[in-house]
């Protein structure tokens, strides 16, 4: 059994004929890259939008990062109740106040990808499927 999964497995013993409910998170990214001299506002424009987007009912969380190994690079990371919520908040005005503001201070487009989040029962799961194949 790997670690990872002990205490799934552990809290689900505790918990007798309940199975734990899994959680679907969808984590929305943009890194952002602002034109040399621009850092401090673009880091002001993305502080807004962040606090302002953690209002938003759908949303889990928002954290905003600065590049340790690169100049200048910023990333948001949001995570949404699900796919489509994420997909939504593209479309709201929020996010199009942000871009219409941190466009103009970057070098290039931001790139914007979603993601579906991974859990230790997933892995479980997608392990023991890999084992069974193995067997036959």
């Amino acid at each position: 059994m790997s670690d990872a999964v002990a205490p799934i497995e552990a809290a689900e013993a505790e918990i007798p004929n309940m199975a734990i409910p899994e959680v679907e998170i969808a984590v929305l990214t943009a890194s952002f890259d602002a034109i040399p001299g621009n850092e401090a506002a673009l880091a002001a424009v993305l502080a807004r939008y962040v606090v302002m987007t953690r209002h938003e009912p759908p949303c889990r969380n928002v954290d905003l990062v600065a590049s340790t190994t690169v100049a200048g690079r910023m990333l948001v990371i949001e995570k949404w109740e699900s796919d489509e919520a994420a997909r939504t908040h593209l479309d709201t005005e929020l996010m199009a106040a942000m871009a219409r503001e941190a466009v103009p201070l970057l070098v290039n487009k931001p790139v914007v990808d979603l993601y579906d989040s991974i859990s230790a029962h997933d892995l479980a799961l997608r392990s023991a499927e890999c084992d069974s194949r193995s067997d036959n």
